[in-house]
Protein backbone atom coordinates (compact mmCIF):
# COMPACT_ATOMS: atom_id res chain seq x y z
CA UNK A 1 0.00 0.00 0.00
CA UNK A 2 1.58 3.09 -0.81
CA UNK A 3 2.23 6.16 1.88
CA UNK A 4 0.55 8.63 0.32
CA UNK A 5 0.73 10.82 3.89
CA UNK A 6 5.00 9.97 3.45
CA UNK A 7 4.95 10.74 -0.38
CA UNK A 8 3.18 14.43 0.88
CA UNK A 9 5.98 14.75 3.33
CA UNK A 10 8.91 14.20 1.13
CA UNK A 11 7.38 16.14 -1.45
CA UNK A 12 9.32 19.15 -3.22
CA UNK A 13 6.11 20.55 -4.13
CA UNK A 14 2.71 20.12 -3.78
CA UNK A 15 -0.12 22.07 -6.53
CA UNK A 16 -4.12 21.03 -6.23
CA UNK A 17 -3.29 17.97 -5.23
CA UNK A 18 -0.34 16.85 -7.22
CA UNK A 19 2.86 16.27 -5.64
CA UNK A 20 6.43 16.78 -7.07
CA UNK A 21 9.54 15.09 -5.68
CA UNK A 22 13.21 15.77 -7.63
CA UNK A 23 14.29 12.23 -9.02
CA UNK A 24 17.55 11.58 -11.48
CA UNK A 25 15.71 11.98 -14.68
CA UNK A 26 13.80 15.23 -13.73
CA UNK A 27 10.68 14.94 -11.19
CA UNK A 28 8.33 12.35 -10.14
CA UNK A 29 4.46 13.09 -10.08
CA UNK A 30 2.47 11.54 -8.22
CA UNK A 31 -1.95 12.38 -7.68
CA UNK A 32 -2.45 12.45 -4.16
CA UNK A 33 -6.14 11.80 -4.55
CA UNK A 34 -5.40 8.52 -7.78
CA UNK A 35 -2.36 7.42 -6.20
CA UNK A 36 -2.38 5.14 -9.46
CA UNK A 37 -1.90 8.14 -11.86
CA UNK A 38 1.67 8.87 -12.04
CA UNK A 39 4.14 10.28 -14.09
CA UNK A 40 7.97 11.21 -14.65
CA UNK A 41 8.81 14.50 -16.36
CA UNK A 42 12.22 15.96 -17.41
CA UNK A 43 13.58 19.47 -16.29
CA UNK A 44 12.23 20.38 -19.66
CA UNK A 45 8.57 19.58 -18.98
CA UNK A 46 8.71 16.68 -21.03
CA UNK A 47 6.39 13.40 -19.90
CA UNK A 48 9.44 10.56 -19.65
CA UNK A 49 6.84 8.11 -18.27
CA UNK A 50 3.23 8.23 -17.39
CA UNK A 51 -0.15 6.06 -15.96
CA UNK A 52 -2.17 9.36 -16.70
CA UNK A 53 -4.46 10.49 -19.72
CA UNK A 54 -3.54 13.05 -21.90
CA UNK A 55 -5.85 15.78 -20.52
CA UNK A 56 -4.19 15.21 -17.09
CA UNK A 57 -0.65 15.17 -18.66
CA UNK A 58 -1.18 18.40 -19.73
CA UNK A 59 -2.82 19.60 -16.32
CA UNK A 60 0.73 18.46 -14.52
CA UNK A 61 2.54 19.95 -17.63
CA UNK A 62 0.98 23.23 -17.05
CA UNK A 63 1.45 23.22 -12.76
CA UNK A 64 5.05 22.28 -13.14
CA UNK A 65 5.75 24.97 -15.80
CA UNK A 66 4.52 27.83 -13.83
CA UNK A 67 5.73 26.66 -10.45
CA UNK A 68 9.30 25.15 -11.63
CA UNK A 69 10.64 28.72 -10.57
CA UNK A 70 9.87 26.72 -6.91
CA UNK A 71 11.99 24.05 -7.13
CA UNK A 72 15.18 25.23 -8.89
CA UNK A 73 18.34 24.06 -6.76
CA UNK A 74 20.14 26.55 -5.44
Amino acid sequence: MIDIKKIADEADMIVNGYAFKRCEDGFRVLNLNKPNKASVLSLKGEILETTMDDIEIQIVRDYYMKNKKFLEEE
